[in-house]
């Protein structure tokens, strides 16, 4: 078609290493940072850089494939489960554990909402202690 402009389609460019990179985050409970992800694909793809990994992170977290745990000890960590539920941080490892909503009483963000006045649309909820390993370290 003459004389129509076409806006051009962002293509989105899956390539091997980018699906790499979000495959090893999904395929882990950790809670990743970055330079973990980056040091499990080095072997695989010796001329991954860092910054590649960033990049992606970055796009995966705008694109709502992967969410923040937050900084933890100087270093982003990060999410595959996009659904809501919060996590438990231990002050002496650093380990995130995942609290699914069932754990939490439903009645809490309704409680929030009545006592404020307000209407909650997204919430973060994090818990911070001592993991059950860290914990038994404690007491010998």
């Amino acid at each position: 078609m003459e004389g129509v402009a076409r806006t051009p389609v962002r293509k989105q460019n899956f390539s091997v290493k980018r699906q790499a990179i979000l495959e090893t985050i999904r395929s882990t409970n950790c809670h990743p940072s970055a330079e973990w992800v980056y040091q499990q694909l080095k072997p695989q793809f010796p001329n991954l850089s860092l910054g590649t990994v960033y990049r992606n992170i970055a796009q995966f977290k705008e694109d709502g494939l992967i969410i923040s745990v937050g900084i933890i000890n100087g270093h982003e960590r990060f999410d595959a489960m996009t659904v809501p539920h919060g996590h438990f941080i231990c002050k002496k490892c650093n380990r995130v554990m995942d609290i699914l909503e069932d754990h939490v009483a439903p009645k809490t963000i309704a409680s929030v909402e009545d006592a404020l006045g307000v209407e909650i649309e997204n919430h973060e909820l994090v818990f911070y202690g001592l993991c059950p390993d860290c914990r038994i370290v404690e007491r010998d």
